[in-house]
């Protein structure tokens, strides 16, 4: 009988949420959270344990959470690997992949994943491995258990599978040359699907081709001397108390504070709530993040008109691409409302 193991994170391990998401990772015997219903769907396999790891844990102190995982499972005859489902839960999904694909490279195993489109980690690494299309939260859960499971007992049966839109799995490049079975030639194929593209009927290309969203770039600023400036960052800056909760990884809150009678960004004052990089520099001196010291000696010179009265603030690491424009939106009605000529958009 092959066997296999599950990833999981510290919620659905059952420890707790964000209070416990620096859980250390750990190995389970006993089967819990969704892998009761990974191995009620395995045919001729099953799985001998759990490993699991808290999400900001991993996002961390990466090195030593897949130096900790590699050793549990060395010595274990194991015949795949899975993670997740993750769904929509960013740093989840950058965890289940970062894991999974270790255990490829190291162990040279068959791994695989569920996680939703907008999900960064499906971006990262569906390239790596077959990551199945998901839902947005663990209400899918069974049904993404069932597709992926599905897949993996034909895989380790070694039956025939299908291309990844087939079986829902995200493409991974990969082309593979087949019969066609109709021994149609490609000028045919092209001209059928031609015709059909121009009723307006459906139609699957032979070459998907990636769809890449064009934004039209801004008119240029005629005269710094008379623009007034914002800064906007991802870097995670915000006051120490952090009023407006905004998440560590994967946010989904954004927050706007007042700088209009301030010379620079004070440390303590400020801080870095970033889980993407190291906070020692930032906190230490946060106008290496958002610069309003150097923007403030600018508009004494008279190289910038103004600055605007708040600064505005997100974390970017693990935010999906839904999110970071949902936030976007909402930010540009305040840069508008304060007559915001052009922004500074700092990072990491």
């Amino acid at each position: 009988m092959k066997k296999g193991i599950l990833y999981i994170n510290q919620f659905f391990a059952g420890i707790g949420g964000e209070d416990k998401a620096d859980f250390k990772p750990y190995f389970e015997e006993k089967l819990i959270g969704p892998a009761v219903a990974v191995n009620n769907f395995l045919e001729d396999a099953e799985l001998v344990g759990v490993i699991v790891c808290g999400d900001n844990f991993i996002s961390t102190n990466t090195e030593e959470a897949l130096q900790e995982i590699e050793k549990m499972i060395a010595g274990k005859e194991i015949d795949f690997f899975i993670a997740g489902p993750a769904f929509q839960a960013g740093r989840y999904g950058v965890a289940c992949g970062t894991v999974a694909k270790m255990v490829k490279e190291k162990f040279n195993i068959p791994v695989f994943s569920s996680m939703h489109e907008e999900n960064p980690g499906t971006e990262m690494f569906k390239k790596d491995f077959i990551i199945f299309k998901g839902g947005k939260s663990a209400a899918s859960l069974k049904h993404d258990v069932e597709v992926m499971v599905k897949y993996i007992n034909r895989f380790l049966k070694g039956e025939e599978l299908k291309s990844a839109r087939e079986e829902n799995y995200f493409g991974r490049g990969i082309r593979h040359q087949y019969i066609n079975e109709e021994m149609k030639p490609a000028s045919e194929r092209v001209i059928e699907m031609l015709l059909k593209k121009l009723k307006g009927e459906e139609y699957i290309s032979e070459l998907p081709i990636p769809k890449m969203e064009r934004i039209t770039p801004a008119n240029e600023l005629k005269d710094l001397s008379k623009a007034k400036i914002a800064l906007v960052t991802s870097g995670g800056i915000v006051p120490s108390e952090n009023p407006d909760r905004i998440q560590s990884a994967s946010a989904t809150r954004w927050g706007m504070y007042d700088i209009s009678q301030m010379e620079r960004l004070e440390p303590i004052v400020f801080k870095t709530i970033h889980a993407g990089y190291d906070p020692a520099a930032a906190d230490a001196n946060p106008n290496v993040c958002v610069p309003l010291d150097a923007l403030r000696a600018y508009e004494k010179e008279g190289r910038i008109g103004s600055i605007d009265s708040h600064f505005y603030t997100t974390v970017g690491t693990g935010t999906t691409e839904a999110e970071a424009a949902r936030m976007a939106e909402e930010i540009v009605v305040h840069l508008r409302d304060h007559n915001v000529d052009g922004v500074i958009l700092t990072s990491t």
